[in-house]
């Protein structure tokens, strides 16, 4: 290589070497290697030398503009990585250092409005429709349209929340239970003609004087009704056990029904499910054990009556459970009264994110892999 190529590629190669960032190895990289560059100038020479002196210097100055070229890249290279390096360093995170929690992370669904989506999912899935009513009820639809006599210890004021009496003498009372919802179903289907056959399920809230461990004033029921020609016990007995194996996530589990009394239907059954108490815990759907879990049978025919139905051609079947206390058996909780304490700390244990919305083609009560960070 010439003495003058050797001398300007120490000059550029000292130039790439006190290059501090990337700017600055740009400023070099035209300088050198840009169309006035001093290594493009150094090319240009070239056209004017004769042929032998281009055979010999030829080489010797691409091969400068190769090695200025690599040096450059390399250069390019470690600048971009110490780059990165002082990056890494300036955003390093202490991994020890408890995680900020989400906002989004924060509120929780309650257990018992979770079972009640849990419930909705499964009887839509069933073909039910979801009915509601109003909390405050007359005694006509609490009482009377059910079959209930006047004498019936449930009317007593020890039993029932009623309200001031109206001017025509009769007090309102906060509904003992949402079979009202079934009956107001009933006449709105007989008005709108969009029934009978009815098949719906009537979730909400109820009100009695009653406060214990495993009972409060105000509680959550679920009725279901089914009314059509031909329906009969059968059918009732496979919906509850097609519904109880979907709520509690099992298999299978059988059910038994035992003789018993409600005004609003004959005849009607208590009903008891499969499980297997160890200690202090509860298998459902195995063993040979049985707990009681609500009420059912077929509709007394005054109660269709009321409703303006043809008790002789039609039939049906009703049963009613608490959500409360099916929360307490799918979940663990063991006393109902927390379920109203507004206490944060049993919430964010029991509770759900809003985007754990019940559904039965992942797991009705699948919770989120968000839902479990956030629970850590």
């Amino acid at each position: 290589m010439s003495t003058e190529a050797e001398k300007l590629e120490r000059e550029i190669i000292a130039a790439i070497d006190a290059a501090q960032d990337a700017r600055a190895l740009e400023d070099v990289r035209i300088a050198a290697l840009g169309k006035k560059g001093s290594v493009s100038a150094l090319l240009k020479t070239l056209g004017s030398m004769s042929a032998d002196e281009r055979q010999v210097n030829g080489p010797l100055f691409n091969a400068l503009r190769d090695d200025i070229t690599t040096a450059i890249q390399e250069k390019k290279t470690a600048l971009d990585s110490a780059a990165l390096k002082a990056r890494l360093r300036k955003e390093t995170l202490d991994m020890t250092l408890p995680i900020e929690p989400d906002a989004q992370f924060q509120g929780r669904i309650h257990p018992v409005s979770q079972a009640m989506e849990e419930i909705n999912a499964i009887f839509a899935d069933m073909g039910f429709d979801v009915a509601e009513g109003p909390d405050i009820e007359s005694q006509f639809y609490n009482f009377t349209a059910l079959n209930i006599p006047d004498a019936h210890p449930a009317r007593q004021m020890h039993d029932t929340f009623y309200m001031q009496a109206e001017e025509d003498g009769e007090a309102l009372l906060l509904r003992t239970h949402t079979s009202p919802v079934q009956v107001r179903t009933m006449q709105d289907g007989q008005e709108d003609k969009s029934g009978p056959p009815f098949r719906f399920i009537a979730p909400g809230r109820t009100y009695r004087c009653d406060s214990d461990q495993t009972h409060t004033p105000m509680f959550h029921q679920v009725e279901g009704l089914v009314v059509d020609e031909t329906t009969h016990m059968g059918h009732l007995k496979h919906t509850l056990e097609a519904f109880l194996a979907a709520f509690f996530e099992v298999e299978n589990i059988a059910i038994r029904f035992r003789p018993s009394y409600f005004p609003f239907t004959e005849p009607s059954m208590e009903i008891d499910m499969q499980c297997c108490r160890d200690g202090d815990k509860l298998v459902v759907g195995a063993g040979d054990d049985w707990m009681e879990i609500g009420g059912s049978g077929m509709v007394n025919p005054h109660v269709l009556r009321h409703a303006a139905i043809d008790a002789d051609k039609y039939q049906g079947f009703a049963f009613g459970m608490g959500i409360d206390r099916l929360t307490m058996l799918k979940y663990g909780a063991p006393d109902l009264r927390s379920f109203f304490e507004a206490d944060l700390r049993w919430l964010k244990h029991y509770g759900f994110l809003p985007i754990d919305v019940p559904g039965l083609a992942a797991g009705l009560s699948n919770k989120s892999l968000a839902a479990l960070s956030a629970d850590k």
